[in-house]
């Protein structure tokens, strides 16, 4: 059977390696549940869909698409959607932070850590949270020591 259904699918699909590929395709998704198009007939779903490619009672071109897109790694979006663009922009800018801070970095012209009037640069936090976290405004780790074992395992 699967001989005489070969020559049959040969006349819709001439290129054997891509009726094998099509026709192994529509077999998986025999097994994945899909409804069948023509009478099951005692045979396996490789023999079932060669016969439904024979008989062109599947879509073809749409059963080639699906397995282009399943070999695909990369998605190609095909058209743009600026409604969806909109949203974004309307949900980043919806009270104005976004927009103003952006405004507020681009026309200060100054960076924040640059010298200020006084000649000293800013440090990363103030007095105040510094000696909450334990610390003086020194980014020196002079004081960090290594104990003798982490030594020895290394």
């Amino acid at each position: 059977m699967a001989r005489v259904t070969v020559e049959d699918c040969i006349l819709k699909v001439p290129n054997r390696f891509e009726l094998v590929l099509l026709a192994a395709k529509r077999a998986r998704e025999i097994s994945a549940g899909a409804p069948l198009t023509v009478a099951r007939d005692n045979d396996k779903n490789p023999v079932v869909s060669l016969r439904e490619i024979s008989e062109s009672s599947i879509d073809i071109p749409a059963l080639r698409e699906n397995l282009i897109r399943g070999f695909q790694r990369h998605v190609f979006v095909e058209e743009h959607d600026s409604d969806f663009d909109e949203d974004v922009q309307d949900a980043l800018g919806a009270h104005g932070i976004w927009e103003d801070e952006m405004r507020g970095m681009l026309s200060d012209g100054d960076d924040d850590r640059a010298d200020d009037d006084d000649g000293e640069e800013d440090d990363d936090c103030d007095d105040e949270t510094a000696e909450k976290l334990g610390g003086d405004d020194s980014d020196s780790f002079s004081d960090v020591t290594y104990s003798d074992e982490v030594d020895g395992d290394l």
